[in-house]
C-alpha cells in the first residue's frame, strides 16, 4: 500500500488467458489503484485509480487482439499515428455495452466510446475510453 491507496494488479499470474477478460477502470478518487501490464512485448506497467467494472460477454478481447497482436504485431502502439481504417476498428472494438454505471438509476447498457483526446495513451491492454461516468480505460490481458 502506498499512502492511503491500495494497489490491485489485474491478472498477476496470467491465469485469465484461457477465458479472456475485459474490464473498464473508471477514473475516480477511490483510494484503489488498478495496475495492468500493457504495451505488448514492451511490458509497460499502467495504473489507474478508480473503480473496476467487468465487461460481460464471450471473446470480447478478440477484436482488440486482432488490432494489437495481429496488425501491430505485439509491439505496442503508444503515440502511434493511427491510420483511419485502424482507428475505426479501434473505435468499434471498445464500443462495449457497459452495465453498472454508478451515476445512473437505470440498468440499461451504454456503449463506451474511444476517448480520442487521449488517443496518444492508447496501447495494447490499455485504451482510453469515455464511460457514462466520465473518463476510464479498457484493459485486457497483454499478449506477451
Amino acid at each position: 500500500m502506498t499512502g492511503d491507496r491500495r494497489r490491485v494488479f489485474l491478472d498477476p499470474d496470467g491465469s485469465g488467458a484461457d477465458q479472456g477478460w475485459v474490464f473498464v477502470i473508471v477514473a475516480a478518487p477511490t483510494g484503489v489503484v488498478y495496475e495492468v501490464q500493457g504495451g505488448g512485448f514492451g511490458c509497460v506497467p499502467y495504473a489507474q485509480e478508480g473503480y473496476l467494472l467487468p465487461v460481460f460477454g464471450r471473446d470480447l478481447d478478440e477484436d482488440l487482439k486482432g488490432i494489437f497482436v495481429g496488425e501491430l504485431k505485439g509491439w505496442g502502439s503508444r503515440g502511434l499515428d493511427w491510420p483511419p481504417e485502424l482507428l475505426e476498428r479501434l473505435r468499434d472494438a471498445v464500443a462495449f455495452p457497459l452495465y453498472g454505471s454508478a451515476n445512473r438509476d437505470d440498468l440499461f447498457p451504454s456503449p463506451l466510446a474511444l476517448d480520442e483526446s487521449r488517443l496518444s495513451e492508447a496501447d495494447e491492454a490499455w485504451v482510453p475510453v469515455l464511460t457514462p461516468d466520465g473518463p476510464g480505460v479498457v484493459v485486457w490481458e497483454n499478449s506477451d
